[in-house]
């Protein structure tokens, strides 16, 4: 392992901190940050280990090794499984970077966060996002968590490889995305469809609201329509990052179910040729409320 050269307190305050096996591998993978160098404990050698050192060195990524107590000051937590990266900051998208599918002729899944600050929570929704091939993820700039080591270590790295946009005005980013055809669809319990009686195979965006209050009133109202989980116990909600991953992966059932049926049907579309998980090639069903 190379020593990595010595940097100023001032170019390693304007730093990132990644952690964890999984958070750092995958950010590598996604080839989005640019990384100053990364850490190894000392004390561990494994596989897992070797194959992300190799994987830095495919990189060009410096590597070095530390004492695992250097690990866990850097890293704020002893959490960090012997491994600690230094990167630039992440560059946000702007919604208008959301505009355009990923994915030519897919159907649009976004998803959109109403203020969720708990960054475990933000975690495991974007790691369900990124599992259930939402297109884009749109996040508020303030009264919401950060996307900090934390969140990206509870998102397993999933957080690298999906388009976030940061945006200040949340329902003024809803009100753009009506404009670009796609529906506005939030999740509340007092909603009066349940989400799996709803057709999610459309250009839609799911926004979910805070922890415990749900979504703001003017968010609500921007809402095209409102769709409910129900429950059977004596708890009447889920944890937001469970309700989100019901109800992105009933989205993705229903999409791959589509694209299913256009491939045993043999017609010649976009979305049947390339299998993606959407219903781009079905007509989804008018619905009212689509706002301008």
């Amino acid at each position: 392992m190379h020593p990595a050269p010595l940097r100023s307190s001032s170019t390693l305050e304007s730093m990132e901190v990644l952690y964890g096996l999984h958070p750092v591998e995958e950010a590598l993978k996604a080839g989005r940050r640019r990384f100053d160098h990364v850490l190894v404990a000392r004390e561990r050698e494994d596989a897992r280990i070797e194959r992300l050192v190799a994987l830095c060195r495919q990189a060009g990524v410096r590597v070095r090794q530390e004492a695992r107590e250097q690990l866990t000051q850097l890293a704020q937590t002893p959490a960090h499984q012997g491994v600690v990266a230094l990167v630039h900051p992440q560059e946000f998208l702007s919604i208008e970077d959301l505009f355009e599918s990923a994915t030519p002729n897919a159907a649009r899944l976004l998803l959109a966060l109403d203020g969720v600050e708990d960054p475990q929570n933000l975690g495991a929704l974007l790691r369900v996002a990124d599992g259930a091939g939402v297109d884009g993820v749109v996040l508020t700039e303030r009264r919401s968590a950060p996307l900090s080591p934390v969140a990206v270590k509870a998102s397993a790295g999933a957080a690298e490889h999906l388009r976030i946009a940061r945006v200040v005005n949340l329902v003024r980013a809803l009100e753009e995305l009506k404009k670009q055809n796609i529906w506005v669809i939030g999740l509340d319990e007092r909603g009066q469809t349940d989400y799996d009686q709803f057709d999610l195979t459309g250009n839609c965006v799911l926004v979910l609201g805070r922890e415990g209050a749900g979504l703001h009133d003017l968010v609500r109202r921007t809402c095209d329509h409102l769709l409910r989980i129900p429950m059977s116990g004596g708890v009447s909600s889920l944890n937001v990052s469970a309700a989100g991953a019901v109800v992105l992966f009933e989205a993705f059932r229903q999409r791959r179910n589509a694209a299913r049926r256009v491939q045993e049907s043999g017609a010649p579309t976009a979305s049947a040729i390339v299998g993606l998980p959407s219903g781009a090639a079905s007509k989804p069903k008018k619905q009212k409320g689509l706002g301008s």
